[in-house]
């Protein structure tokens, strides 16, 4: 797959969950605080939904960097190299931030209290 295909298809996941996003987060009667946080992330629908959200949000973002530095012609001869430290960032950012979303635990109830 070209990589302009891919910041495209990118874009337009980033486009959904960005409205999933600020509907969920940011508008009332949906406004969240820790406690919502927390009872989200406990649910495997939400994780698979912040894991989706990472994936895309790293392809658009490395795919676009790519683009804009390949651009210049003084990266020309380092294009394949400059690919590879992109999939290896990527994969290593995906890696941290899904082990993150999935071994997320609430905090005891009786820790929280003073």
């Amino acid at each position: 797959m070209r990589i302009f295909q891919m910041q495209r298809i990118s874009a337009i996941a980033l486009l959904i969950f960005m409205t999933i996003h600020m509907i969920v987060v940011h508008y009332p009667p949906f406004h969240i605080d820790f406690s919502r946080i927390i009872d989200r992330l406990a649910q495997p629908l939400w994780k698979g939904i912040d894991i989706a959200f990472l994936f895309f949000v790293l392809i658009h973002a490395l795919t676009g960097a790519y683009m804009v530095i390949t651009d210049l012609e003084r990266f020309g001869k380092m294009r394949q190299a400059l690919a590879w430290a992109a999939v290896v960032i990527g994969v290593v950012a995906f890696y941290y931030g899904t082990v993150t979303i999935l071994n997320f635990q609430p905090p005891v109830a009786s820790a929280m209290l003073p």
